[in-house]
């Protein structure tokens, strides 16, 4: 260890006015050296000179410029409302003190990490130079307080409190057999370093919530983590009842990358993006429906608003056209084709429209001497039963299976499952095959009398997340521009391939 020269001065002094050579000067330099050295590695809490043992703190590594999802995402995306750089080296910032906590700890809750930066359990390390006694510059580590929404600076190091590192991981409520693990390792339809892609089995919710028992969000963190530490987390969602492909991201950062990818795509949309502009991200439903457009294709550009129905006790998405000043009505567009259009049964309804304080109520297949139609849907914007509520009042086409928005449509619909349909329906009724957590796939074809929303996200092209993580200071705006994408593909729910072979027939 090298000692200043005033302290070593002042240990000779000591040694010479010691009254035996060798003990007064062992005590002495003992005394001296001491708080020199300790205060090197003391940790004073606000300029408290009470001292902190560093065993009482969890340290967390020190903050560097992590990338910028949101900028990486809009990037990705091809939208340039974001300022504009030349490099993704620049997609970097500065972030806050919560933010890193999350990103440095994944398995802790978030609500577990919000509640210590509000009971102010959280500290940042600060160096300060000080003189003491003797003269010399020491070096005294203080940990002050953090704020979670305080900006960290390049070095800074953050200490949880130690009893952080004694919370369990959070348990799940329901222990999965063999069986039902396998089961949701056998729905991935594609797999990386960024991101899992799951085909959502019909019947089954995304999140959970009051009443539901499984959801995929939980039993994905419980069976389809891996490896990693964090457990993959939702990018967008699907209808309980709706089928199709799901993407989750398996860090933090694929997932806020495409989340920006969503948003962005979204906001596009609605600001009326050139057409011409190959989007990215792109989500192509079928759907069966209850008659058949009169245009072969196009575009519905229809806004949309939650209402509450029947005095409070439910709520709808509904076409608002009423005044499109109002806030809470939300942009949605749709691209639709017709695939494929059957005569079977020769349905003809004939419905009422009515509007009662801007609510528009269904008016029922545009086409009344058309049967079934299946439609790819291409949702350009995300809102909720954006598909759903444009079949169905817009295009006056209810999908089947679809009583909330197509209730009418379907009560005229029930005489014809006891006639054509079952009787070109060459299959013989087998025993349903039950899936793990109560599923059931087999069920809800046009030939039985309860039918099952036909409504299934079959491909999906997205960016290449991953590729882009490898390295994101080497990928130029021209570089993200020209990344190869994904192309994913998800085989339809053994009930609405029944119905196609049926209408095929």
């Amino acid at each position: 260890m090298l000692v200043g020269a005033n302290l070593l001065r002042r240990l000779l002094r000591s040694q010479l006015s010691a009254d035996d050579g060798g003990t007064g000067f062992i005590i002495t330099a003992i005394h001296h050296i001491r708080p020199h050295y300790s205060t090197t590695t003391e940790f004073s809490d606000e300029g408290n000179s009470e001292k902190k043992e560093e065993s009482k703190w969890f340290t967390l590594p020190p903050f560097a410029k992590t990338v910028n999802a949101s900028e990486l995402g809009a990037k990705l995306a091809r939208k340039n409302h974001l300022k504009s750089t030349t490099s993704a080296e620049t997609s970097t910032y500065e972030t806050t003190a919560l933010k890193w906590v999350l990103k440095c700890c994944p398995e802790l809750p978030r609500n577990l990490v919000q509640k210590l930066f509000r009971l102010r359990q959280v500290r940042r390390e600060s160096i300060a130079l000080e003189v003491s006694d003797d003269g010399c510059q020491v070096q005294k580590i203080q940990l002050k307080r953090v704020g979670a929404k305080d900006s960290l600076n390049i070095g800074d190091k953050i200490f949880l409190p130690i009893s952080v590192r004694e919370v369990p991981e959070e348990e799940h409520e329901h222990d999965c057999t063999g069986e039902e693990s396998n089961f949701i390792r056998s729905l991935e339809l594609y797999k990386d370093t960024a991101i899992i892609v799951l085909n959502k089995p019909p019947g089954m919710p995304v999140q959970g919530g009051i009443g539901i028992k499984w959801s995929l969000d939980e039993l994905a963190a419980a069976w389809l983590r891996y490896d990693y530490s964090e457990s993959p987390r939702l990018v967008h969602r699907l209808d309980r009842d709706c089928s199709g492909i799901l993407v989750m991201g398996r860090t933090q950062m694929s997932a806020a990358i495409l989340h920006s990818v969503f948003r962005e795509e979204t906001l596009g949309a609605s600001k009326h993006d050139s057409d011409n502009e190959k989007r990215v991200l792109q989500k192509r439903y079928w759907a069966l429906v209850i008659g058949s457009p009169r245009r072969p294709k196009g575009t519905i550009s229809a806004p949309l608003r939650k209402v509450v129905v029947d005095d409070g006790k439910s709520d709808r998405i509904t076409v608002f056209e009423h005044n499109n000043t109002i806030l809470s009505s939300q942009r949605a567009i749709t691209e639709y084709r017709v695939i494929k259009t059957s005569t079977h049964g020769n349905i003809i309804v004939t419905l009422v429209s009515k509007s009662d304080f801007g609510i528009a109520y269904p008016l029922m297949l545009s086409d009344l001497n058309a049967g079934f139609t299946w439609l790819e849907l291409s949702p350009l914007t995300g809102r909720k039963h954006q598909l759903r509520v444009h079949c169905a009042e817009v295009l006056g086409t209810p999908i089947v299976g679809d009583y909330k928005y197509g209730w009418q449509a379907h009560r005229r619909l029930q005489n014809l499952a006891e006639s054509d349909l079952r009787k070109n329906s060459n299959e013989k009724v087998a025993k349903e095959k039950m899936l793990p957590f109560g599923l059931n796939m087999d069920s809800g074809s046009i030939s039985e009398k309860h039918l099952r929303l036909h409504l299934h996200c079959r491909e999906m092209i997205l960016p290449n997340v991953s590729q882009v993580l490898r390295n994101p200071k080497s990928f130029t705006d021209d570089d993200l521009s020209k990344l190869k994408s994904l192309e994913i593909v998800a085989p339809l729910p053994s009930y609405m391939q029944k119905s196609w072979d049926i209408l095929n027939s």
